[in-house]
């Protein structure tokens, strides 16, 4: 006779609750937690490396999520932002322990916005609450306006998206209102920012957004 076993809870309930106690422990510390998700070479890195360049009065530190290396983090430090990198070792993704270890490798040094840069990928991410205080998810103008359609989960779960190397719009096929209408068809609340960190386009109402987070 086969063994029936009924599950009550989902699979990700102990890292949910993992995930809420973080981001309340957080917040009593007054840290806001920016959980950075896309798809490899959106311009996460970058993103981050003009708003760091841009808010020198914001304490900024930044976790790396990656299955290898530490580029990304030699990157950020070479801003004089404090950056500390994360080896997933070969996990698509960063779950609440995960996060709550690195914000513990950190330290106690005073921190107004701690980024999490995920793994470069658009599936698993979306699936783990992290203790982030805000989901924001980056689609670049190269990688097309139809992702919305693909990885429909990534919209819903983040509260803002930031459309990327808007500088290059005009050498790609992408529709930039359809983009917009599709991602929030999955989710009304999303804020969109459409912005080049190349030429600074759209970076104001960006910060501008962020800075409005910590309050």
């Amino acid at each position: 006779m086969a063994v029936t076993i009924e599950l009550h809870k989902t699979v990700t309930a102990s890292n949910d609750a993992d995930a809420q106690a973080l981001r309340e422990e957080l917040a009593h510390r007054g840290i806001l937690l920016v959980n950075l998700m896309s798809s490899p070479g959106s311009g996460k890195t970058t993103l981050l490396s003009r708003t760091i360049t841009d808010l020198p009065e914001t304490s900024i530190a930044v976790l790396e999520a990656d299955i290898d290396s530490d580029v990304d983090a030699q990157r950020i430090e070479a801003l004089g932002a404090k950056a500390l990198q994360l080896h997933t070792d070969g996990m698509c993704h960063v779950d609440a322990g995960m996060t709550a270890q690195g914000m513990a490798a950190l330290g106690k040094a005073g921190c107004d916005i701690v980024f999490l840069e995920n793994v470069g990928n658009l599936i698993c991410p979306a699936e783990f609450d992290t203790g982030a205080h805000k989901n924001v998810m980056l689609l670049s103008v190269p990688e097309g306006d139809d992702k919305p359609l693909k990885y429909p989960l990534m919209f819903q779960k983040s509260d803002a998206l930031v459309i990327t190397k808007m500088d290059a719009l005009s050498y790609f096929n992408f529709d930039l209102e359809a983009a917009k209408r599709r991602a929030m068809h999955l989710n009304p609340d999303i804020r969109i920012f459409c912005v080049s960190a190349r030429t600074g386009e759209g970076m104001d109402a960006w910060e501008e957004w962020l800075l409005s987070c910590m309050n």
